[in-house]
């Protein structure tokens, strides 16, 4: 084995199948195996039930990284002063990094599980662990005052690789919603094929029918001439190996001669044929291949002899039980040559056996299962332990009745359903306690008339201490510490259920992956109980109104609503007038359809975005200089900022809130690309609101309003969404030009800002905005509805090396030697991956790649066609960065560097004096 397959599994990516050690129990039993595939023994331990052990092995070692990662989280927890923000700074990424590669071990986990109570625990531990990433990201944010982090250090202190940086999207992302989106996709190719009549046919330009003639003419005696010359060109080549053989005599072969060369030739022949024989026999015994299509004959055959009874017959089975082979294994290979329906029935079981698709199926059928088992442990435990929960209940209730009374001299209040209605009665309340809170009552309402004596006393000695307490605040704003999480009490929710239930459990109980019935009955019992106690609630209420007539012969107050706590009104958001009220969601679908504001977004992987990380951040940060962002922080910002957050309701609900983005670079860094990959990886509807789409439609400033409304209306209702304005800067114009004065690209502005203050968490819908000049537009109306910035500046030469290794093999060339990627990084300084592509795109024609094994491509092709392109210049990229530096972020980026500039300053100034 590997040094690679030896490692922990906290430490590897478990992206693909996990391998198995020679020290693992599974690889031991995986030796004592029979020979033979096909043997009982054999069919019963398939590597199926490794796998699941695997993956067991994976989990229990996934929990133990989880245990250390929580207990890494209280210290953060304490502020830490400014001078300490390297080592805050530290223990944060090492503490980010843990758990991306922990989200990388749950969601292969859960994308490969079957038993379906584990599913869902590890569903939620998952969410849990992807929501601790985004507030990490959001810490990191704050600690750093930049969107790009330098892990370079970090890396090598935990002796990681850059692809442990990478953000996984968790698969079920897409795979739990292939049903809605299926039909979406439908629902928009009808309505387009509707708006959109097929082509017509094309008008060619009327031409008179002498010059058709001579046009046919020209083409008949081109195709001749090419006739001709092919021919002449043959007649020329037999007419060479005639004069050749005429001049050197031709060689002739003996007897002998010409037999070794056929044997050389068939030998060859037999030997490459046995060769992938043995490997794909070797491949189908442990589990990695399926098996062969004459394999499955004999086993079928060799079933048919052992169920007649004759087991001397069976080819398959070893000398325990019956004669000596009739044949070795593995088998010598068949001298005849598969035939074509032989090939795509190999296909066919290979596509169906071993791929995704069965294990989707069984986690479905599992699934199914274990909801049909629900529905039936409901109603049994309805039928046996309902009426007795009913009857305890009820006497409990009574029972407190009956005490308070005893101790107050009147029935208490019953609590309202919002606050958990009887549940709140057994869980906190005691007849003592309520006769204390009674108490309380009393003297909270005494202290209450004297506070407010006291407190205008208190404003006068506040305005004195106003200058003291400011002191304080901005001591305190300069401690660094982490806010709390509220993904944690997840985490350790989940971690403890591990823990007491299926830790400790043995796999052998679940050979099938099926549910645990024990576990099931427990957990529905409480569900069941809550059902119960609301029917035994309202029983109650109306039994407690009859008891206050009967004695103490008052009617029934009213439930009084629980007082909110005196404190500052905190602003209420206004409620969004609905314009559409009386329309469905589908009629304003198929009417943004036609009017051009849904997109059909084209299916682009996040992955496509190719570039190299930054491997010198942290020597840029040690000499206080602001590092540029490379090709792969700004996919990893993008997967943070748009795919998790918009791809679980859960995970939304619970993370920071970030309603909106701006790609801010030069034209060709690939903002469109990554807006459609951000659609792809979530799933999510493209809404089109960029000023030239809007020119033309919906005038006037209520037809603004009314499309902003529509659109965040259905965006809202068909999460999740993106909503992409291509030029925002033109909706924040200091000065609108006058060629685009009758596009009046300002007015949805309010109508935007508005609209993005009510979305609320838990609503999936994103903004992302694209610019390459920000500078047009006002800087506080910008940076106020976008909430995250992403500057992309030209690629480095890291970047521009993957670049061009990767889009050359894109478009079916191959790298070799001759051409020298280094040469092509550093000449293209200063251009766009959208300049590599078209200068790619040109070279390699179809008649190109046809050459390529006569002729291999090399770097001089590439140069004129990248001389023909205009490179961003430096004059226009520092542009931008002065632009960025005024945004809220930077400002606060540039004034961390001035005071480390100072700190240093004046510790060289007292090291000179000490001298």
């Amino acid at each position: 084995m590997s040094e690679s397959h030896q490692q922990t599994p906290s430490s590897s990516d478990y992206n693909r199948t996990p391998s198995l050690s020679h020290s693992d129990p599974e690889f031991t039993l995986l030796k004592r195996l029979p020979r033979c595939p096909h043997s009982p023994e054999a069919q019963s331990t398939r590597p199926c039930c490794f796998l699941s052990r695997a993956y067991q092995h994976l989990w229990d070692s996934s929990h133990v990284a989880l245990q250390e990662l929580l207990d890494q989280e209280q210290p953060l927890l304490q502020p830490v002063p400014n001078r300490e923000r390297q080592s805050f700074q530290h223990r944060l990424t090492s503490l980010y990094l843990g758990y991306l590669g922990l989200l990388r071990q749950f969601d292969t986990l859960y994308d490969q599980m079957v038993q379906p109570q584990k599913r869902r625990l590890l569903r939620r531990l998952l969410d849990s662990v992807a929501g601790r990433v985004l507030e990490l990201k959001d810490e990191l944010v704050r600690a750093d005052l930049c969107e790009t982090h330098c892990l370079d250090r970090v890396l090598q202190d935990l002796k990681l690789t850059p692809a442990d940086l990478e953000v996984p999207i968790p698969r079920y992302f897409l795979l739990e919603q292939s049903d809605i989106l299926r039909e979406r996709g439908l629902l928009l190719a009808e309505v387009l094929s509707r708006v959109q009549p097929g082509p017509s046919e094309e008008r060619f330009p009327e031409m008179h029918q002498t010059e058709a003639i001579i046009l046919l003419q020209r083409a008949e005696r081109a195709r001749q001439g090419r006739l001709r010359a092919t021919f002449m060109r043959e007649t020329q080549k037999e007419e060479e190996q005639d004069w050749k053989i005429q001049e050197g005599g031709q060689h002739t072969f003996s007897r002998d001669e010409a037999a070794v060369t056929m044997q050389k030739v068939w030998r060859g022949y037999l030997q490459r044929k046995r060769t992938m024989q043995d490997r794909r026999t070797e491949m189908e015994f442990i589990g990695m291949a399926c098996p062969s299509f004459r394999a499955g004959v004999r086993r079928a055959s060799c079933a048919g002899v052992l169920r007649n009874g004759d087991r001397s017959r069976c080819v398959c089975l070893g000398p325990r039980l019956g004669p000596p082979h009739a044949h070795s294994w593995p088998p010598p290979p068949h001298p005849q040559l598969p035939r074509p329906k032989q090939v795509e029935c190999l296909g066919i079981m290979s596509q169906s056996c071993f791929r995704e698709d069965v294990w989707r199926l069984r986690q479905l059928e599992e699934e199914e299962e274990f909801q049909l088992a629900i529905v039936k442990t409901d109603d049994s435990l309805k039928e046996t332990e309902g009426p007795d929960m009913k009857e305890k209940m009820k006497e409990q209730i009574r029972q407190w009745f009956i005490e308070c009374h005893a101790l107050t001299g009147r029935f208490p209040d019953y609590p309202d359903e919002s606050l958990g209605g009887s549940y709140l009665i057994f869980a906190d309340k005691t007849p003592e306690q309520v006769k204390m809170e009674l108490e309380m009552q009393v003297q909270e309402s005494k202290k209450k008339d004297q506070e407010k004596n006291k407190e205008k006393g208190k404003e006068k000695k506040e305005k004195k201490k106003g200058k003291e307490g400011n002191t304080r605040k901005l001591e305190a704003d300069t401690m660094l510490k982490v806010l709390p999480s509220k993904f944690i009490p997840g985490m350790n929710a989940g971690h403890e259920e591990y823990i007491n239930v299926w830790k400790s459990q043995c796999e052998s109980i679940h050979p099938k992956q099926s549910f645990d019935s024990e576990i099931l009955r427990g957990q529905r019992r409480k569900e069941v109980e809550r059902e119960m106690r609301m029917q035994v609630d309202e029983l109650m209420r109306q039994e407690l109104k009859n008891l206050r007539l009967v004695v103490d012969k008052e009617e029934g107050r009213p439930l009084k609503s629980p007082k909110k706590k005196a404190g500052k009104k905190t602003g209420r958001k206004k409620k969004e007038k609905d314009l559409t009220l009386n329309r469905s969601v589908d009629s304003l679908f198929e009417e943004l359809i036609i009017f051009g504001f849904v997109k059909k977004s084209e299916p682009v992987a996040l992955k496509d975005y190719v570039g190299d990380c930054l491997y010198l951040g942290s020597t840029l940060n040690l000499a206080n200089k602001l590092p540029m962002p490379s090709l792969f922080d700004i996919r990893q910002n993008v997967a943070l900022y748009g795919v998790l957050r918009l791809g679980s309701p859960d995970i939304h609900s619970m993370a920071p809130l970030i309603r909106s983005i701006l790609l801010v670079g030069p034209s060709g860094m690939g903002k469109k690309m990554l807006v459609k990959a951000v659609c792809t990886e979530t799933g999510a509807n493209l809404f089109d609101l960029s000023p030239g789409n809007l020119q033309g439609k919906y005038s006037g400033r209520a037809g603004a309003q009314m499309v902003v409304h529509i659109v965040f209306k259905v965006a809202r209702l068909l999460q999740p969404s993106v909503i992409w304005i291509g030029n925002a800067e033109k909706n924040f114009y200091k000065r609108v030009p006058k060629e685009e004065e009758e596009m009046d690209p300002k007015r949805i502005r309010k109508d935007l800002t508005k609209a993005l203050r009510l979305l609320n968490p838990g609503d999936r819908v994103m903004l992302i905005g694209t610019t390459d000049r920000p500078q047009l537009a006002d800087i506080k109306g910008l940076c106020r509805t976008y909430e995250r910035i992403l500057f992309m500046p030209r690629p480095d030469h890291a970047s521009r090396y993957v670049l061009w290794k990767h889009m050359i093999e894109a478009q079916g060339a191959q790298v070799t030697q001759r051409l020298d990627i280094s040469a092509l990084a550093k000449v293209s300084d200063g251009y766009t991956p959208g300049h590599i592509l078209q200068a790619i795109q040109s070279v390699l024609t179809e008649r190109r790649l046809l050459e390529l094994h006569k002729r291999p491509l090399v770097a001089s092709e590439f140069l004129g066609h990248l001389a023909k392109l205009e490179p961003v210049h430096r004059e226009e990229e520092e542009s931008l960065k002065d632009w960025y530096s005024k945004t809220p972020l930077g400002k606060k980026r540039m004034k961390l560097i001035k005071d480390q500039d100072t700190e240093e300053a004046k510790l060289a100034k007292e090291k000179t004096k000490r001298k």
